[in-house]
């Protein structure tokens, strides 16, 4: 389904509610999140570039990597989905190609990031980010590349960890001037710093849910008090999957048989309807006996 064909990521964000998005990386989450319910997705860089390429989310996955990931979720989807883009993949020329290719590709939004490259995931110490004008130019040069306004800017800075909530709050400001439609101010420490967060912009607000990450994970209902309108869970999943792979090729590997895991697993039938059989088993019913017809 194309990204026109969709409900815009705009539509969907109101004040006094949170747009809940939980963090998807590969065909399988993308199935099951829809399956349940979600209005929005977040192609997360943490998950997509483990499960794409085993590697850490440190700067080692491409624009191309990501496109190509981009292009088949959003294929798979049918609500809108927010992609993480990075630092734009290099400068201000990398960042309109960037832009038109994710719009393209059929994402919904776009988030890009002040850090310097190589880039590391947010809530890992150690973050650098490049002069506050640069990084407005980024996002400037963003919200002018893209081809329509319901295809929307995500502009987060990582300044908080290294440099203090005050300089955050300060980029935050000259993303909006350059023309962010949300802000994504990374990893506030406390409730007190949120709400600071919150009462300084007009804008709509992300709030970056790790589970043992640096912000507090809160209630649905404390992110609404607080002043944000999106929540994206980009961990939950591969955490979850993670502890539930370890659990069960553990046991394989100490008794060298699946017996006992049975309470562990998705039913396989049920787990097939979701990923999308039932269309296949009807496809194959409606043609039986065209193959050998043909012949």
């Amino acid at each position: 389904m194309t990204a026109a064909a969709k409900p815009s990521l705009k539509s969907l964000l109101k004040s006094g509610d949170l747009l809940v998005a939980p963090g998807i990386f590969d065909g399988i989450t993308l199935r099951v999140a829809e399956k349940i319910g979600f209005d929005a997705l977040y192609m997360t860089g943490y998950g997509t570039v483990a499960s794409h390429l085993g590697l850490p989310d440190a700067g080692l996955a491409s624009y191309r990597d990501m496109v190509e990931r981009v292009r088949l979720f959003a294929g798979l989807s049918k609500v809108p989905m927010l992609c993480d883009g990075d630092t734009g993949y290099g400068g201000l020329l990398n960042v309109e190609h960037t832009v038109k290719g994710y719009e393209a590709a059929g994402a919904s939004a776009i988030q890009l990031e002040d850090q310097e490259f190589p880039k590391k995931c947010g809530h890992t110490p150690g973050r650098k980010v490049i002069p506050i004008d640069q990084a407005a130019a980024k996002v400037k040069v963003a919200a002018d590349a893209r081809d329509s306004k319901d295809f929307l800017i995500v502009a987060r800075t990582d300044a908080r960890t290294t440099y203090g909530l005050d300089e955050a709050l300060r980029r935050g400001e000259a993303f909006a001037k350059a023309g962010a439609d949300i802000l994504f101010i990374e990893s506030p420490e406390s409730e007190a710093e949120m709400e600071r967060i919150c009462a300084a912009f007009d804008l709509p607000l992300l709030v970056n849910v790790v589970e043992g990450g640096s912000t507090p994970v809160l209630s649905k209902q404390r992110y609404i008090e607080l002043g944000y309108q999106m929540a994206i869970y980009p961990a939950l999943a591969f955490l979850a999957v993670g502890k539930a792979v370890e659990g069960v090729y553990g046991h394989l590997k100490t008794t060298g048989s699946s017996v006992g895991t049975e309470d562990r697993l998705a039913d396989f039938m049920t787990f097939s309807r979701t990923m999308g059989f039932e269309d296949i088993w009807a496809f194959e019913r409606d043609h039986a006996g065209m193959e050998e017809a043909a012949e």
